[in-house]
């Protein structure tokens, strides 16, 4: 499947980027288009399965589809592929990344509100 991706790099430690990344309980925090999510585990991890709601309250279904702890994981929603999240470490921070389906390539733009909102939430728990 062809993908589209955008990222951004931030100067905050990945590991706290990695943790907004799979607590279940922050998603709403940083993604525009999850208002509540349900899981077994807060803590996201391989095959894991819930639901996500949206802002309009539609509930969908979700599995992880990939995942490398520390460093990325993708999901399907509704039986569908959905976005990857990848955190890697660069000099002085890390660069955050989403890929998307080339089908979905405008949700891009929800995507970069994520990345700010991502940044915004680490720096906050990143300083002194």
């Amino acid at each position: 499947m062809t993908m589209v991706a955008v990222g951004r790099t931030m100067a905050v430690d990945p590991c706290i980027v990695w943790e907004l990344l799979v607590d279940t309980s922050r998603w709403a925090d940083w993604g525009p288009s999850v208002a509540t999510v349900e899981c077994a585990d807060v803590r996201l991890g391989a095959h894991a399965t819930g639901r996500v709601r949206t802002p309009i309250g539609v509930s969908l279904p979700f599995v992880v589809t990939e995942f490398t702890e520390g460093r990325s994981w993708a999901w399907s929603v509704a039986g569908v592929p959905a976005t990857t999240h990848t955190v890697e470490p660069v000099p002085g921070g890390c660069r955050v990344s989403f890929g998307v389906p080339a089908v979905a390539a405008p949700y891009t733009l929800v995507c970069r509100t994520a990345l700010r909102r991502i940044e915004r939430l680490a720096r906050a728990v990143d300083s002194p």
